[in-house]
């Protein structure tokens, strides 16, 4: 970990989620409703242009697009791998429909069903609509990818 106060922690997790400096300010520093835009803007600027905060981003960034393309471009390598190398002993049918299906899944093609329900059969009364791991790194690699804005933005 880096020698980062927890605040400076904070808007670096919170710029790379977020995509926007100013926000991530926003969201982890006391910025009260009167708080004029540009003391925003100038703050999470001056925040950003610290070198070990703007180095804690870039390496929060990098394992966000490591997670994406570990979560769907490798895997979906590998399976194919294992499929091919199945396919290639006489008794490796079994395997390779595994990889196959494993690459179903990945793709959101076959899903496994199941049904969860509270105290003796009662529906869950949360609503809370939680996302997949893989979810947030599709996200995350979607803002990385539009780049990290201007701190005045």
């Amino acid at each position: 970990m880096s020698d980062l106060s927890a605040k400076q922690e904070a808007f670096a997790l919170a710029c790379v989620e977020t995509g926007h400096a100013a926000e991530a300010y926003r969201r982890t520093h006391d910025v009260g409703a009167d708080t004029r835009p540009e003391t925003v803007w100038s703050e999470a600027s001056r925040l950003l242009a610290d070198p070990q905060v703007f180095s804690r981003v870039k390496h929060l960034q990098q394992q966000a697009r490591d997670l994406a393309m570990v979560s769907i471009g490798t895997l979906m390598a590998e399976l194919e791998l294992v499929r091919v190398k199945a396919m290639e002993d006489d008794k490796g049918a079994s395997a390779a429909i595994s990889a196959i299906m494993g690459k179903a899944r990945l793709h959101g093609l076959l899903v496994d069903k199941a049904e969860v329900t509270g105290k003796a059969g009662a529906p869950l009364s949360s609503t809370v609509d939680e996302l997949s791991k893989n979810d947030i790194a599709r996200r995350v690699a979607f803002l990385l990818a539009q780049g990290l804005p201007d701190a005045a933005e």
